[in-house]
Order: structure tokens, then sequence, then C-alpha cells
């Protein structure tokens, strides 16, 4: 066997953070988040849910660190699935329906951003997360947030010139 450090072989086991130490890595996650670095506050929120597996912000946190890292490949481990079912961990119904809506959006975003991809997929996406944003909102009457992300989704759509299947314009054949 190698050694490594005078050791035999690598120590590979992740360690459990304290309890009373859950506020303070929150605290990293949203840092590393706002630094662009997804991955690292993923890490951390995982840590967290470790300990409290039900930590509400740390399920919030979670979801939008996981859609920072949807890409053109957009690929995360478990990938849009689990982002999903993570949203339905979330006790607050306004919660779930919005998180829904960001992960569908930024899913679409990221389909979009793929060579090759047909168009239409991403006009629905768009509009799913759209439904999802209605959904909060009407739980959540004269909350901003949803409104914001729903005028996003319109403007991507007009300015990308987004239809729905079967309304795309036909290209001349030449």
């Amino acid at each position: 066997m190698s050694t490594h450090g005078g050791r035999r072989g690598p120590v590979l086991e992740l360690k459990t953070i304290p309890a009373d130490g859950i506020p303070h890595a929150f605290e990293r996650a949203e840092r590393y988040r706002l630094l662009n670095d997804p991955e690292q506050a993923e890490s951390i929120c995982r840590d967290i849910l470790a300990v409290e597996p039900e930590h509400q912000e740390a399920l919030r946190m979670l979801v939008l660190s996981l859609t920072d890292q949807l890409g053109p490949g957009g690929h995360v481990a478990g990938g849009v699935r689990e982002i999903r079912a993570i949203c339905e961990r979330l006790v607050d119904p306004y919660d779930r329906a919005y998180y829904t809506g960001i992960v569908l959006e930024r899913d679409a975003r990221a389909f979009l951003r793929r060579q090759g991809a047909v168009r239409s997929t991403a006009y629905e996406g768009f509009r799913s997360a759209m439904d999802w944003y209605e959904r909060a909102e009407d739980l959540r009457p004269g909350t901003v947030d949803p409104r914001l992300r729903w005028n996003s989704c319109v403007r991507t759509i007009l300015h990308e010139h987004l239809e729905p299947e079967g309304r795309e314009a036909e290209l001349p054949l030449e």
C-alpha cells in the first residue's frame, strides 16, 4: 500500500460538523455562492443537512447552488430530478412552488444554451416555470419575487423568439 503523509492510504471519510456550527457554516455557504463558487456552497449545505436533514435555509441554498451549476451540458450530480426532490422537502408551500419555478426556469435557460437545442422545449420549460411562479403568487399574494421571475421568463421568450411546438417558423428549403 502507498503511504501519504506518514499514513497508509488517504483517509476519505466526511467529517460531521457540530450542530452549534450550523449558523457559521450557513454564512460560509452564502458567501461562497455570492463568490460564484456554487460547488463549495453545495458541499457546505450538504454538511449542514447531514446534521439537520430538514434545515429549510440549507435546502433552499442547496437548490440555488445546484441550479447555479446547470450549464449548457446541464450536468449536476443527481440532475434536475434530485433538485426537484429537494424542493419537495421544503415545508412552506410557497417555497416549494417558488423554488420549483426557479429549477424549471434555470433548466430552461441551460437547455437554451445547448448546441442544437429544440427551442420549443425551452419555451415549454419557461412556461412550466411561469405556472409555478403563478402558484407561488397565489399562495402569497402581493409577493414581488414570483412576478420578477415571471417577467424574466417572458422577456427571455420574447427576446429569443421562442414558440411552442408546432408554431416555430419553418426554414426555407434551398
